[in-house]
């Protein structure tokens, strides 16, 4: 065979696959794509510690904030994403991130369930209350106490007037989106005795719901049924008003 017979030898590479992006997916971010495609409801995690500015060591299971906004970005953007489950088992974390965190979830459109597997600890309580419903799971923790700073602390009055105002901040946030009451809240968050090395409250399963924390106690298939209901209701006032229009 000729040189001029000879087939021309291409260097195209395949097309990644679908498989192949979702997997990348998983490695990059810990969760699949948006949205399932064989599901209306989108599932977001916050896992582990609440990460903000600064990275934590490698060995640290964290949440990235600089990922969970913009997945609540396209969440909110898509029309197939009808409903948000966000599953909680977080040990707390950045205070800013968290609160940025839980004011996305609060703003959405579209209907949000929370749940709390584990613990929803410290600043993972703005983001637990911050959704249209929320529930806890039996044997889940969620402990309050003051916020706290790291690193150098400059001993002036300035510095304590701030850390005031960064507890004022959580503190309406959660009484705003949840039943407490500012007066209960204060309460269990400057609570003595029951913590070893802090102030404040550990709250299980019901008690955070006697408090007014949480609406529910229940687990997965309680905040799918819940979601979906209020799914149901949303579609059926959209209709509503298409029809009354």
């Amino acid at each position: 065979m000729s040189d001029k017979e000879k087939p021309e030898e291409t260097s195209e590479q395949p097309a990644p696959s679908e498989e192949g992006n979702k997997a990348e997916s998983i490695v990059q971010l810990g969760q699949a794509s948006v949205p399932a495609p064989e599901s209306n409801i989108f599932c977001l995690t916050i896992i582990g510690q609440i990460e903000g500015h600064l990275v934590l060591p490698p060995q640290n299971k964290t949440t990235k904030y600089e990922h969970v906004i913009p997945l609540l970005v396209a969440a909110e953007q898509n029309a197939k994403v009808e409903g948000l489950l966000i599953v909680l088992n977080t040990v707390g974390g950045d205070v800013e991130a968290g609160l940025a965190i839980a004011e996305m979830i609060a703003s959405l459109t579209k209907p949000t369930v929370t749940l709390v597997l584990g613990g929803g600890h410290s600043i993972g309580v703005p983001i637990a209350v911050s959704a249209n419903y929320s529930l806890i799971a039996e044997t889940a923790t969620m402990t309050i106490h003051p916020i706290r700073m790291n690193g150098l602390v400059i001993g002036v009055p300035q510095t304590f007037d701030y850390l005031e105002k960064m507890q004022e901040r959580v503190t309406r946030f959660v009484t705003r989106h949840s039943k407490v009451s500012a007066e209960t809240f204060k309460t269990l968050m400057f609570k003595t005795g029951e913590l070893t090395r802090d102030i404040g409250t550990t709250v299980i399963g019901s008690d955070a719901v006697k408090h007014g924390l949480i609406d529910a106690v229940g687990g997965v298939g309680d905040a799918l049924r819940e979601l979906n209901r209020r799914i149901n209701t949303r579609k059926s006032g959209a209709q509503e008003g298409a029809d009354g229009a």
